[in-house]
């Protein structure tokens, strides 16, 4: 079963959907993460092993149609992101602004990969999941 860092993956996508005219850089978003979850009190994991694994996240949010390049006219630099729909719809549900988040996190935990695009469409095309 695949666990995912859904706090670190909120970060990346919110970067992405305000990444026009500038780089996705995702190592020094993943350094951003941990200082704000330690200035909370909370404890981050090795900040290496976060650095890598928020640029195994970009390729894999790429890869599975969550995110893709940005069109020029949107300010598309050849290095940053727009959200796909199922991109989108991903953020919606684990935005940790929204209240009440816990329960798709959870529900996309117990899937065996939940950001198999399969698995997700399916997840997310049920209204009782949210």
């Amino acid at each position: 079963m695949t666990t995912y860092n859904w706090d670190l993956i909120e970060r990346l996508l919110h970067e992405v959907q305000n990444g026009a005219g500038h780089s996705f850089t995702p190592r020094p978003y993943a350094e951003q993460y941990a200082a704000e979850k330690a200035a909370q009190g909370e404890e981050i994991e090795n900040l290496d092993h976060l650095k890598a694994v928020a640029g195994e996240y970009e390729k894999l949010l790429l890869e599975r149609g969550y995110i893709e390049p940005r069109p020029e006219e949107e300010g598309g630099n050849g290095e940053n992101f727009v959200l796909t729909p199922r991109g989108s719809r991903l953020l919606s549900l684990i935005d940790s602004s929204i209240p009440g988040n816990d329960h798709p996190r959870q529900v996309l935990d117990e899937q065996e990969d939940a950001l198999d695009e399969f698995t997700f469409d399916d997840l997310a095309s049920k209204a009782q999941i949210a």
